[in-house]
């Protein structure tokens, strides 16, 4: 039976290096896969997943509004894909709408297709995105990828910084960014720096 799987973690745990990993696994026994990114993150690109240290796969770009179900059904059902597809794997998945998260499920569900979702748990201010919410109540398997602190413990916290590296502890809880905005710590330092 197909499942739904949520991999989360704070900022640099690895999550596009692992998702692009299990592509290439699924490719290598001759499997076809369909990567899935938010438009709204272009840092490397529309329609691109790239991870720091080095790697980049396209991607298919989907918007908030867009029915994931019926995109992987339709592509499903197209003649010329042949191999069948084997897995979605979803980047950026704290981007997801509740609607996208019940869509996905119904993938794995109805389609018999397995999801794998790499994404963020909470935002800059400790709270959590509508998509990893909603993934957290919906997915069958729940899997934390872990980084550290600078003091070694484990990072579950994202800090978000000014040019300066100081703090900002307002803002809306979308900012596309990567190390030169946002510093993964342990809840204890994150306390401490939002005091």
């Amino acid at each position: 039976m197909a499942k739904l799987y949520f991999y989360y973690s704070a900022m640099n745990a690895g999550k596009s290096t692992v998702l692009l990993q299990s592509s290439h696994n699924y490719h290598e026994r001759g499997m076809k896969t369909l990567l899935l990114t938010p438009l709204i993150d272009q840092r490397a690109g529309v329609g691109k997943i790239a991870s720091r240290i080095g790697l980049t796969k396209d991607a298919t770009p989907f918007k908030p509004e867009d029915d994931l179900f019926t995109l992987i059904h339709t592509l499903i059902h197209t003649p010329h894909t042949a191999p069948p597809l084997a897995c979605v794997l979803i980047d950026e998945a704290q981007f997801l709408t509740r609607p996208q998260v019940e869509q996905l499920a119904k993938v794995a569900d109805d389609l018999s297709i397995p999801v794998l979702c790499y994404g963020l748990r909470t935002d800059f201010q400790g709270n959590l995105f509508p998509g990893s919410a909603a993934l957290l109540g919906w997915a069958d398997n729940l899997s934390e990828l872990k980084t550290i602190c600078h003091c070694g413990r484990k990072a579950t916290m994202n800090l978000r910084t000014d040019a300066a590296g100081k703090p900002i502890k307002e803002g809306e809880q979308v900012e596309i960014g990567g190390n030169e905005r946002y510093v993964a710590m342990c809840r204890k330092h994150f306390v401490e720096a939002m005091a």
